[in-house]
Parts: C-alpha cells; structure tokens; sequence
C-alpha cells in the first residue's frame, strides 16, 4: 500500500495488568488526511512480537512496563519518539520531527520499545510494582539533585547519610560492616585494607544508570548484610550515534589564598605517580620526594568525553557500545581546627589546639560497555570500568604532645598520597528459554592496587625563635609505604520457572541460583624511621631536605625499620582469602491479583583466612561457617495506588581482614589494631512498609523497621594511656528499631510544549539503637598470643557506632523547557544528620561522638540549545563546624574540628 502520508500515533490509554507489561491501546493515523489507517502491519522490534490495526485503525500491544517511549520507524521518515508519560495513559503524543512528501509503505511500519530506567517516574513505577522493597534513584533524578557520584546519589536516599570526608555511607545508622556494594549484580571489592565496602564517590554519574538500595535481605543477596545492599546498574546506550564533551572548573573558599595550599612534593597534578622504596633504603638516604612542601594552585578542573551508538541488523539483532572517560580535580582546605587525645578528665594525650589540612583529590574513570542482542530472546553485555583514585593530604598539628611537645609548642606534619586503581570485567547473559523460563547468568574479575607511596611525617618544637626536630623516639620522623593487592571471582547464575502462565501473567515463579565470590588480599607495609642520633636540630620546616639527605646520612641520622639485619628488611604483612559459596532457592506466588509473597531460602558456606607478621606478633587465625538463611516478602496490592509490604530474613555481619589481623594502623591522634577472635554477628531483621503513588512520580511512603543483632562488633577505646582504639563482639545483643517517611510531589506540573515542573522532595529516617556492653565477654573471648584486650566500658549500655538518631534529605527543584532545545533546571537541595556514636568509652572517658550538622547545596544546570550545556554548583553553603567530642562526665570536650569551606564548581558541555 503506497501512500503520500506521514503517521501520528496516538496512544490513548494504557492500563497496567501484569507483573511485567503494560497493556497500550493506540490508533494509526494518516496526518495528511486525518484517517484512520486500517489493517495496517507492525512490529514491536525490540521484544520481537507482531501487531496489527483493525478494520478501524485501532491496535493493542503490551510493552514491558519499564518502557520509557515508543519510538515509530518508517522508511523514509525520520524516526520519532514519544514518551510515555502517565502509566494510565489518558493521552499519549506522537509527533514526528518533519513532514516529507514520499511515497511510503505503510505495511513495513516498526514501531520500537525504548527503555530508561533512569526516568524517576519508570523508577518509581518499578519499585511499585516489585514484590520485594527496593529503592532506587537514576541518571534523571541524579542531574536534577546535582550529584556527581554514586556516594552522593545514595546520600540523597531515605535513612542514608554520608560519612565526612569519605565515600563511605551509613544506612538508616548503620556503617560500613553492615552494608554491601555490587555493579550489576556482581560484588565489588573495597580499594581500602580499613573498609568493607569501596567509596562509593569512585564511581562518577558519567557511567551509572541509576542506582538499586536494598534495605530488606532476599536471598538472592549476599547474606552479609545488615543494613543495606547498593547496587550499581552500569550505562547501557541504545541509541543513535552521539559524542559529548565536557569542561569545568572548581574552586574552594578555604583554598583561595594559593600561599597557604601547600602539599606535598612529588605527586603529580593527575594523581598517576609512582613512587617506589629506594632499592638500597638502609644503606644511605635516597628517597625520591623531597621533605619540603611545595605550594600550587587550588583550583580542581574536569574534562570529559563519552558516546555510544547501537545498530540494527536485518537479522533482527542488535549491537550498541557506550563509551566514557573523564578527569576531575579539586582542591580544599580544612581549617579553623583542633585535634586532641584525651583521658577521662579532659587532659591532653595529644593536644593540637590549630589543624589544618591541604587536600588534593582526583578522579579518573573509563567505562566501556558493549551489548549484543541476539534476539529478543537472548541477550549478552559486557562491563570494562577503570578507576584511578588519588588523594593527597598536608596536615599540620600545632600544639601539645605528652613527654614531646609539653609547652604547647610542638609541630607534627604529615604528609600523605593515597593512589587506589580499580579494574573491573564483567560479561552477563539474559537468556528467554521459553514463555515459562529464563537464565541469568554473570561472571567478573576485579582487582585492585591500593597506594600509599612514602607518607612523610616529621615532628618537631618551637623553642627560642625557631624550630628543633623532636628525637625522643626513631619514630617521630618517618617515611612509610603501604600496598594492598586484591583479586577477586565472583559468578552469578540463576534459573526462573514459572506455573500457571497466562500471557505474560503468572501464577507462581520457582528461581534456584548459585552464587560463589572468592577474594584473596595482601597487605605490605614499611616504617622507615629517620633517627636523629646527635641532641637538638635547628631546622626549617618547609625546608626539611638541608638536614635530611645523603650528606648528613650517618652522622646525623640513620634509618631503621621494624625489622631489619645487615642491610635487609622485612615488612609488616598480612594475607587474607575469602571463600563464599552459595546455592539458594525462592518461590514466589500470587495468592490473587492483590496479594503476592516470595520465601526465600539460602544456603552459605563461609571461609575465611588471615595470616599476618608485624611488629605486633606474628599469627594466623581462620573460621569456617555454614549458615542456612530465610528470607520473606510479602505485598499487598490494597489499589491501583497502595502497596502495603512486609519483609523478614536473618543474615549475619562478618568481621573484614584488616580487623583480625593483628596490624597496627598509626593515625597522628590515634592507633588501631586489630582482634584475630572477632567473630560473625548474627541480624534478625524485619520491615513494615505502606506506600500511595498519587501520580506518576510521585511518592508517599511510611517504613518501620526493628534489627535484633547478636554478639554486635563495635569500635572500642582499650583500656590503655594512650586510648589505642580495636574492634570486638562487645555483648550479647542489641536492636535496632526505627522509622522512615518519603514524599515527593509535584506542586506545578504543566505538560504542553513549554513544559514546567516544580517539586518537592522529602526523607527522614528516626532510629533508636541499644546494645549490652560486657567487659567480662570482651575479656574471655580475646585470648591470643598471651594477651586480652581490657575494655572496662563506661557505660554498661549504649547506642551502635554509627547509628544517628535523626537523618533528612530535602529538596526543591524547578525546570523549564523552552523551544530548540533550551531548558532550565534549579535545585536547592538540604541535607542534615544527627549525632552519632563513633567509639565507645572506656575506663571512664566519655564516648567519641561526631555531632550532626546540615549542609545546602544550590545546582543550577541549563540548556542553551540541544548541544550546549552550562552547569553551575554551589555546595556546602552553610559551611557548618565539623567536630568529634568525647562526651566525658565533666562536660564534652572537642577532640576533632574544622570547616571544610564552600565549594563552587563550573561547568560547560558540547553534544555533537
């Protein structure tokens, strides 16, 4: 049939009536002549079924109901798109971009489904209709509440607050053991020996899609879980070829004065150098950096670049890449400080009355991601991500050391370089075996180089007009290298069979899956004391490198190192391996069309292994477990708009390598060691949930949450003079029980060809944590190598470390769309947290609390015209006091402070 025509398509209501598809009524017009096209054949591409009008122009297909838009193809038009923009689907809009007079076919229309998980309202749609509780934030919402990473996208998240100065977040209250971090399902390591989980602000908004928080176990879930599962989803492109690029610039208020930014000399600007120890480092003084700090400019900077581009075959197949690379920098200065060490009374271990710290962090990331469709049926992807992570750090402490510095006067500066390179492959199959049956499928391999090439620290006092370099212990001044070397397998499969299938209905799901992840670490570690062997040394502190160098080698200074014999040395060490080989089972059934629950159970075996050699002891210690965990999800479909779920599982929270070995890591104000007789905590968690979807993207929702743990492991000060921190099952139990509230709404929404949208945004999340504290338990458990770790707690009950009472996220957002492209998007986005317990006191000394505060962020991010961008970010505004107290009987005393500064960033982009 040929015709002179060009087609609208309009979509006239869609109605929801499966798990997984969305049932679409539309007609096929002829634009030209405003008639219906009757008996007229299409294809719905991407899932592969055939559809056709009736005698009237009417037609009714499904589309998986994640579909964000239906794109029509005609030959000899140019493709045209319309987003789908109400799930009940009143009206939906096709308008193709340019009427042409050709002579078309229209038996070899193609209409399309595209997906975009990252569209706040298909995400939301998502978690409305899953029956497990999920939580989830995209691409979308992420450029509106101007996020950079996924640390800060998670942040923005109900009962998610970020750790300062870190990528590290607590979920509803609960750190870093209790969590867990995947990418598209597979586990990623940590590129930190002290953490369980990697910073989540490694990974830029450049290369996610959108991010997935379980707060509730399945069993398709690693079971060490406590708090939360986040996982990552990759960017997949599926599109028409594109290439964008981008530059910015970025500033901090504390950082403007160039004279005080001084950092380190020897790493570069791109946070790529490589220092290694001198090969003959106790023979003579050739370490490579110089001792003199270097001054340079504080500005950060940003570029990037990335595209993709999918291609269809005649054969029906597909392929598409998306790739990205980008560079970010900046620059800040934490002042107006104090740091100390104190005992029960307030006085001063170490008593620093002025800190301050330069820091220069960057962050470079390469994402390529390749997919192949084979056929609707079959599908394959694969992940290659590089991250390059530095940080350095120039901190000053200026006061009182006890039997060093004991007039106020003294001087420790430490210099620090942290390089963490991350590489992580992954390929993943999705495979349709029938209308009954799927396997999934995913393997990867990470591995991980953790940096800390020559960290400097030097001390010294102020004494008659100048400076005299502290020889009271080899210790004082210092060069230290550190490596951590990580790999990691890990697989996924699984295998779905679904019972009483009715279309794309279904009665009931039977999914039996394995998983196994195996991790092996080792850590190496070397002190290189530079010893002062004559009496007091006048120096210059920012020219350290006139008395520390070859020529004065000997005479005046020797190096020595924790173990060490006719010129050879060995290092502090340790290994670890981790073995974790699961099966599990769910069976998932649909009571009615209301009422649907899933039963989860999962079997694990757990091996762990930690053999370690430093200046502490030399040991090994290792545990093998099997756990057998139930998990249940229950929803209860009260309306087209009001879930009502339930969740309960055990899990279990294991101990990390860095907190069994026994290695001692040496801060300026304090040291941590580990307890090789930590064991696994075991979690009974349970949720109660409601939620009311008004509107498409709109959102009220109440949780109630309660976790009753098990011999919980905590921070804890030991009973010792110099309040030495370690980690232990501090008592036999403690709960958890909280509640969180959601809300987003639309206050101005108008649709049409200009649209405009203004909306709100609200979570908070109360908790309330208790715990036994038993120092007979600590005691018993802690034997080894001789000793036992005395505790002595202050109180015989407390909150969790970690926990805050109190955590909110708001925000405003405004947008505009104009013609040509051009658009507007302003947000004002508030965040605050309550206090919360960082160690637990002993020995009469208080608790070390970080108190709460609030930050405000503005983002501003424009549309000239379809190709160039302008973004601007205003963060931290407030500029609050950051301080840990130590909550003594006598009164709180500050033992850390400082403002961070505001930060200002600018940014331009050009899409080609």
């Amino acid at each position: 049939m040929k015709k002179n025509v060009t087609m609208l398509l309009a979509l006239l209501s869609a109605g929801v009536f499966a798990q997984s598809h969305v049932e679409v009524k539309g007609v096929l017009y002829n634009e030209q002549t405003k008639e219906r096209l009757s008996d007229t054949k299409f294809t719905i591409d991407d899932i592969g079924i055939e559809a056709h009008t009736d005698h009237e122009g009417n037609f009714t297909i499904e589309v998986p109901e994640d579909a964000y838009e239906i794109e029509l193809l005609v030959e000899g038009f140019q493709r045209t798109k319309q987003i789908i923009s109400s799930e009940q689907g009143i009206q939906f809009y096709l308008i193709p971009e340019k009427i042409k007079s050709e002579d078309i076919d229209l038996s070899t229309a193609v209409v399309t489904v595209q997906r975009n998980k990252a569209s706040e309202a298909n995400l939301l749609n998502l978690q409305k209709k899953s029956t497990q509780m999920i939580e989830n934030i995209g691409e979308v919402e992420m450029n509106r509440k101007g996020v950079s990473d996924a640390a800060g996208a998670v942040a923005k998240m109900s009962g998610v607050a970020k750790q300062e100065g870190t990528g590290n977040v607590f979920v509803r209250g609960l750190g870093d053991r209790y969590n867990s971090t995947s990418l598209n399902g597979l586990p990623i390591p940590s590129e930190n020996p002290a953490n369980k989980n990697i910073k989540l602000d490694l990974f830029s908004t450049d290369i996610i899609e959108y991010i997935s928080m379980f707060k509730t176990y399945n069993s398709r879930i690693n079971a060490d879980f406590g708090g939360a599962n986040v996982d990552i989803t990759s960017k997949k492109y599926d599109g028409k070829g594109f290439i964008q690029i981008g530059l910015g610039t970025a500033i901090n208020s504390n950082a403007i004065d160039n004279k005080a930014y001084q950092l380190q000399n020897g790493p570069n600007y791109w946070g790529f150098k490589k220092t290694s120890i001198p090969s003959n480092v106790l023979a003579g003084y050739h370490f490579q950096n110089s001792l003199n700090p270097k001054s340079r400019p504080s500005i950060g900077g940003s570029m990037n670049v990335k595209g993709g581009k999918s291609y269809r075959f005649n054969n029906g197949s597909k392929f598409g890449f998306f790739a990205s690379g980008s560079f970010d920098s900046k620059g800040e200065r934490l002042e107006q400080g104090v740091a100390r060490t104190v005992d029960a009374h307030g006085n001063g271990i170490k008593d620093f009355h002025q800190f301050t710290s330069n820091q220069y962090n960057t962050n470079t990331t390469g994402l390529v991601n390749l997919f192949y469709d084979i056929n609707p049926h079959h599908q394959l992807r694969a992940n290659s991500i590089f991250i390059n992570n530095s940080s350095q750090s120039f901190n000053e402490y200026r006061g009182y050391v006890r039997d060093i510095n004991e007039n106020e006067n003294g001087l420790v500066r430490r210099a620090t370089f942290e390089r963490n390179t991350l590489f992580i492959n992954q390929l993943l199959g999705d495979h349709k075996i029938s209308e009954r049956s799927e396997f999934n499928w995913g393997i990867s391999f990470n591995t991980i180089k953790s940096e800390m090439p020559d960290r400097i620290q030097n001390t010294m006092r102020f004494a008659d007009g100048q400076y005299f370099l502290a020889s009271q212990d080899a210790s004082l001044s210092h060069r230290y290298f550190q490596e951590l070397i990580e790999n990691e397998w890990a697989a996924n499969l699984a295998y779905s069979l679904k019972f009483g299938v009715d279309g794309s209905d279904y009665k009931a799901k039977l999914s039996i899956g394995y998983q196994g992840r195996l991790k092996q670490r080792e850590l190496e570690a070397n002190q290189f004391n530079l010893k002062i062997n004559r009496g007091d040394i006048a120096v210059n502190p920012n020219q350290l490198d006139d008395f520390f160098n070859p020529m004065n080698y000997g005479s005046y200074f020797l190096i020595s190192t924790f173990d060490s014999y006719n010129g050879t040395y060995r290092p502090q060490e340790y290994t670890g391996e981790q073995n974790i080989q699961a099966g599990f089972a769910e069976f998932e059934y649909h009571f009615s069309d209301r009422l649907m629950a899933i039963v989860g159970l999962r079997g694990e075996y757990i091996h762990q292994l930690v053999d370690w050699r430093t200046a502490l002891s030399e040991g090994k210690n290792e545990f093998d477990q099997f756990e057998v965990l139930p998990s249940l999800a229950v929803r209860y479909k009260m309306n087209d708009k009001n879930n009502l779920r339930f969740a309960a599982s055990k899990t279990y929270t294991l101990p990390q390598f860095k907190e069994r070995a026994m290695f001692v890591y040496e801060d300026v104000t304090e040291i941590e060691r580990g307890n090789p007789m930590l064991y696994a905590s075991t979690n009974y968690n349970a949720d109660l949930k409601w939620e009311w979807f008004p509107k498409q993207g709109e959102i009220l929702s109440v949780a109630a949450f309660g976790k009753y743990i098990l011999d919980p492991i905590n921070k804890v000060t030991i009973a010792s003079s110099a309040n030495d921190q370690s980690y232990a099952n501090t008592g036999d139990w403690g709960y958890a029980i909280g509640v969180e509230v959601e809300a987003r709404k639309a206050i101005i929404d108008h649709k049409g060809d200009h649209p405009e949208q203004l909306t709100l945004g609200l979570n908070a999340a109360y908790m309330h944590t208790k715990q036994e504290l038993n120092d007979h338990k600590v005691f018993e458990e802690t034997y080894f190598n001789g000793g036992r770790i005395n505790t002595n707690f202050t109180f015989a009950e407390d909150r969790f470390t970690g926990a805050s009472d109190l955590v909110l996220n708001a925000d405003v957002s405004y947008s505009k769309k104009w013609e040509k492209g051009s658009s507007l998007l302003a947000t004002v986005a508030y965040n605050y947290f309550s206090d919360r317990l960082y160690s637990l006191g002993t020995e009469t000394r208080g608790n070390q609390v970080d108190k709460g505060f609030g930050t405000l962020d503005f983002i501003l991010r424009t549309m000239v015209n379809e190709n160039i961008g302008i973004n601007f970010a205003a963060k931290n505004l407030l500029n609050p006091d950051i301080r840990r107290v130590q909550e003594n009987l006598n009164g709180a005393v500050d033992i850390l402070s400082y403002k961070r500064g505001m930060n200002f960033s600018l940014g331009i982009n050009y899409k080609f």
